[in-house]
């Protein structure tokens, strides 16, 4: 089961690796609503087609569904579209690297909240590896020093952290709750987050935002690839978080920055440069801690 874990948690590093470099191209003509529904908007249907090919696959149980769970879901969906938002008004400020590693602090954040609030055990290599791991993101994410550190650019950067931990915390409690067989309980709570968060920014777009679905029609290929590969990044996160402490997944999960250079160095031409070398350590060495803890 421990190999599991680690090969969705690769799965899906690999995958939001390559749908951020898809957004990044629609994010120059689509407003921010639109870009976050390309992300979803063919995410329903492929994970309800997933979910159907697990029950005929292996029979199982509908889901108990209970008070506790309809909450873990409601609150992953609409806090994951809050970290959203908070991570693009940190792309909005100068500097906004610095704040940005701090949003990517997702591990040592979860690792905080999981321990005082939903009763996460950590070894001591894991606790380490976690650590190791926030430092590279930090040190990737601030070339030019910390000389123009701002409280703003602190607050953003750590409460957008602090969204994706919790969103990634109650996905996993979602799935503990639905008293499901894996991976029918991580299938399940999949296809609802997506379904909520479509629902809710297309109903925004559509009261606000109308010649957006416009535009989208007119870069079909770019929208489909855009929610295939967020959608498999989603079912890889959803359960690796089902089998493993979030801490342990989102600081293995950190070698996405390492896929994200290789793409920009081999597809992009971009040169590496010594502190991404550095940073690259950092984070190899925080995922063998924990993939050995």
């Amino acid at each position: 089961m421990s190999f599991s874990w680690i090969a969705f948690t690769l799965l899906a590093a690999l995958s939001q690796s390559w749908r951020n470099a898809f957004q990044s191209k629609l994010s120059g003509s689509l407003s921010v609503a639109g870009t976050t529904l390309a992300r979803f908007l063919f995410g329903s249907p492929i994970a309800l087609l997933y979910l159907i090919a697990l029950y005929q696959w292996q029979s199982a149980p509908i889901p108990e569904v209970t008070t506790s769970s309809v909450f873990y879901i409601v609150a992953a969906a609409v806090m994951q579209i809050v970290a959203t938002g908070l991570m693009v008004m940190l792309f909005k400020l100068e500097n906004y690297a610095i704040g940005a590693g701090l949003a990517k602090c997702e591990a040592p954040v979860s690792a905080i909240f999981g321990t005082l609030f939903f009763g996460t055990v950590l070894s001591l290599s894991g606790w380490v590896g976690v650590l190791l791991g926030g430092i590279g993101v930090l040190i990737l994410s601030s070339p030019n020093g910390w000389r123009s550190l701002s409280l703003k650019i602190v607050a953003l950067g750590l409460s957008c952290s602090s969204a994706f931990a919790l969103t990634s915390l109650w996905i996993r409690e979602a799935s503990l709750s639905l008293n499901l067989p894996f991976p029918h309980s991580a299938a399940w709570v999949l296809f609802l987050v997506i379904f909520l968060q479509t629902l809710m920014i297309l109903t925004y777009i559509m009261l606000k935002e109308p010649n957006t679905i416009q535009v989208m029609k007119t870069k079909p290929k770019l929208i489909v690839m855009t929610s295939l590969t967020s959608v498999i990044g989603s079912l890889g996160w959803f359960s690796a978080m089902a089998l493993q402490a979030v801490p342990y997944v989102k600081t293995l999960g950190q070698v996405e920055v390492i896929f994200m250079i290789l793409i920009s160095y081999f597809w992009l031409n971009q040169r590496m440069r010594w502190h991404e070398i550095i940073a690259l350590c950092f984070i190899s060495v925080a995922a063998i801690f924990v993939m050995w803890q």
